[in-house]
């Protein structure tokens, strides 16, 4: 009995998508956008369990965000027009692209930079450990990173040069650079890119759970885990970029910030071991009980009989140590005894220095 098995086809290629922008009411929803968002949604969610984890307050972590991501778009745009100037100014360039970030062109460099100075104007306002809130969140940025690289894949850019592999990224006509219009497939960078960055989160949660990395050295671990990766992925792409002495800008970008990244690693375990205490003071998830007494609640003098009779003991003591020796009475003073004579009409005894006598 013959048996038909059915052939499945696979393509030898990773297929572009058919499109990256839907128009819902006339508005059009691009996908670049949609992975930013996502992203940045992903990035906060990891990045507040850890901060709640090592018990730090939610809202606070909220404010701080509030600050560190718009900061983070902005300077992610300037870094990307800065270093890509030539596509937006001189002969028959448009500046007012450079405002047009829906069409790509963000610097993950000047997104970490500008984005750590609002944290910190964040911090600083709500009197929180900066270091401590980049540890928390570091993992988060290289997983926001991941959606970020499928951005690129919607917008069929920042690819590498041609290949014949399987794993081959299918780019249309439209996009592919001067020079390589005979060529239809080329290296995923973003695709490198986006599972190296899942193994960066990895690698930043399983060395803190084993070594409690504190003081800023889960982010430079972070740091020093992207910058290994992105310095041999930014030599595969072929997009036009600067090059400084034969290498691209983002390649001595990369080398330097992550001999910096372990630099500040060793120098943090070195001076601050350990982490630091979240569970008190404006960080903490938790407030710290007020003891302050309450106009409602008493006294505890006012209600303790024990305390109140030392109290009047210690009163009476002081009165005797001053030489006053006008006897008290729960209902007020006495009349005061004679000094010459008890009441038998002997000569009162002389007072000694135990009964507050002074020489």
């Amino acid at each position: 009995m013959s048996s038909l098995i059915a052939a499945v086809m696979v393509p030898e290629f990773i297929p572009s998508p058919s499109q990256g922008v839907w128009h819902v009411l006339g508005l059009p929803i691009r996908a670049y956008a949609l992975c930013i968002l996502a992203g940045i949604f992903a990035g906060y969610w990891l990045g507040r369990r850890r901060w709640i984890a090592r018990g730090g307050s939610a809202p606070v972590l909220a404010d701080i965000m509030f600050w560190a991501i718009p900061f983070g778009l902005v300077g992610a745009r300037i870094y990307h027009v800065i270093t890509d100037n030539e596509l937006y100014f001189g002969d028959g360039r448009h500046p007012i692209d450079a405002l047009k970030i829906w069409h790509g062109g963000l610097g993950i460099w000047g997104a970490v930079g500008f984005g750590a100075l609002g944290a910190w104007i964040a911090c600083r306002r709500a009197k929180v450990p900066f270091l401590a809130v980049a540890d928390a969140i570091a993992p988060g940025i290289a997983l926001a990173q991941i959606f970020g690289r499928f951005g690129n894949y919607f917008n069929q850019e920042l690819f590498g040069r041609p290949t014949t592999k399987p794993w081959g990224l299918e780019i249309s006509p439209e996009h592919r650079p001067d020079g390589y219009a005979n060529f239809a497939t080329f290296q995923p960078t973003f695709l490198y890119e986006a599972v190296w960055n899942l193994g960066v989160v990895a690698l930043v949660l399983l060395a803190d759970r084993r070594f409690k990395l504190g003081h800023g050295r889960a982010f430079f671990l972070y740091v020093a885990g992207y910058t290994a990766g992105r310095a041999w992925i930014e030599n595969l792409r072929i997009d036009t970029v600067n090059h400084i002495f034969g290498l691209r800008l983002n390649v001595w970008t990369a080398l330097i910030l992550f001999v910096l990244a372990v630099a500040a690693f060793i120098l943090s375990a070195r001076k601050h071991p350990g982490q630091e205490n979240l569970t008190t003071g404006p960080a903490a998830g938790k407030p710290t009980p007020d003891t302050t007494p309450t106009p409602d609640a008493p006294h505890p003098t006012d209600s303790d009989p024990t305390t109140a009779d030392a109290r009047s003991a210690g009163t009476a003591a002081a009165d005797a140590s001053s030489g006053d020796s006008t006897p008290t009475t729960a209902d007020g003073p006495g009349p005061t005894p004679s000094a010459s004579a008890d009441p038998a009409g002997e000569p009162a005894a002389e007072a000694s220095p135990a009964n507050g006598s002074r020489d």
